[in-house]
């Protein structure tokens, strides 16, 4: 048996990434409501591989996944990193969790209740420094109707399900609903997983009266998460599933709020000290 950190290569080509994917283990995250809400996540785990050692230990990885699969958590994730770079004698450390997370949702008019799932994914990241990179990401399933097919015809309009697949990097802890309501919040209308002919009646008209673009779904986002000072970067995209054509529609955006604000504070700063020398060369 070839013992792969221990054999030498000769390429001097480093490795990125390493790892498993796609290994699937029982986890707990955090629920606004309930505290805690046991799921099942698809794993992905990854080092890097400096170019002298032939290979990494795969074991290693599903035995550390199994040391604190009952307690995976946002403020936990960089120690499941520091204990992957340890036992695999690596500087970069890579985890990805995406599960399905459950939300009960009431009808908009009948208020029966249903259970929700949202596909969420957590992606963390660390290369040994003081910070932990980290990643939330939603996606939102959502109703659009074409604002355009409201305006040419007759009667009736074309409405499809659309995603919109929303990640940030946050300077504070946030919610996986919040992200979830931010979206449903800005579509023509929301997808529920149970509905009453009365309900049906309420969705089906709120969209009919909010006709969205994919570019009015992003910007509505985008106008919604630049005025949270959690949020320092995020991306957002909106595809629909175009019900009369054969093909998708599909828009993005990507901000670096937090490089946005320092860049909208020194302009802040500079027009400030320009006021006050022209006062004092008027004095």
């Amino acid at each position: 048996m070839i013992d792969v950190q221990n054999s030498y290569d000769n390429r001097k080509i480093a490795i990125d990434k390493v790892g498993i994917k796609d290994i699937r283990l029982p986890i707990v995250v955090k629920d606004k409501l309930r505290g805690t809400q046991n799921t099942v996540a698809e794993i992905n785990f990854y080092v890097d591989l400096p170019h002298q050692f032939k290979g990494t230990h795969m074991s290693r990885f599903v035995e550390i996944l199994n040391m604190y699969r009952e307690s995976f958590d946002i403020h936990n994730l960089d120690e499941v990193l520091t204990t992957a770079r340890k036992k695999l004698n690596a500087l970069k450390a890579h985890l990805e969790l995406t599960f399905p997370y459950f939300v009960e949702k009431k009808a908009p008019v009948s208020g029966s209740s249903g259970m929700m799932d949202y596909l969420c994914t957590i992606s963390a990241a660390t290369n040994g420094g003081d910070k932990t990179d980290l990643v939330l990401t939603v996606r939102v399933p959502v109703t659009t109707l074409c604002p355009c097919s409201k305006e040419i015809s007759k009667y009736g309009a074309h409405s499809q399900r659309s995603i919109v697949t929303l990640s940030v990097r946050t300077s504070e802890p946030i919610w996986l609903e919040e992200l979830i309501g931010v979206v449903e919040a800005n579509a023509s209308a929301q997808i529920y997983s149970l509905l009453k002919r009365r309900d049906e009646k309420f969705v089906t008209e709120t969209a009919y009266e909010n006709p969205h673009f994919v570019e009015d779904v992003v910007r509505g986002v985008t106008e919604a998460i630049a005025g949270d000072a959690r949020i320092d970067w995020f991306t957002v995209e909106s595809e629909n599933f175009e019900s009369i054509h054969n093909h998708n529609a599909y828009a993005s955006i990507e901000r670096n709020l937090k490089a946005e604000r320092e860049e909208q504070a020194r302009n802040r700063t500079a027009g400030s000290l320009k006021i006050s020398r022209t006062a004092e060369s008027l004095s």
